[in-house]
């Protein structure tokens, strides 16, 4: 079992002010193991919330794959990708990883579906 935390923050970058979305699982019970920070910074071709018209917790690509991080479904379906590509939920410190690499499978496990093979195929 896990707790999760989501959390919006900004950066600047460049001059360029950049929102982010962090979401945060708390293996249970306390002590169990380490946290894992799954971190989404916005970007050209993305989108995190930053007011009007995204809704709070969404994320995703400009065009193609999106999560709302307020859904337990899509929370777990980015903590079953971690597991997947060797996240180990045991070790006792915190992991943080770039939610964008784990955006595309996590969304497709929700939806029933393949993610594309051909890098060139995403995004579209």
């Amino acid at each position: 079992m896990y707790l999760w935390t989501l959390r919006h923050s900004h950066s600047v970058v460049d001059n360029s002010r950049s929102c982010c979305e962090t979401l945060t699982l708390y293996p249970q019970p306390a002590g169990g193991g380490g946290p894992l920070r799954i971190v989404f910074t916005g970007g050209p071709g993305r989108y995190v919330p930053g007011g009007a018209p995204l809704g709070s917790g969404d994320v995703g690509y400009i065009r193609g794959a999106s999560l709302n991080l307020h859904e337990p479904g899509a929370v777990r379906a980015l903590l079953d990708v971690a597991l997947a590509r060797g996240w180990q939920p045991e070790v006792r410190r915190m992991v943080e990883i770039d939610g964008w690499s784990l955006l595309e499978a996590a969304a497709a496990a929700r939806a029933g579906t393949a993610v594309p093979a051909d890098p060139k195929d995403r995004h579209r």
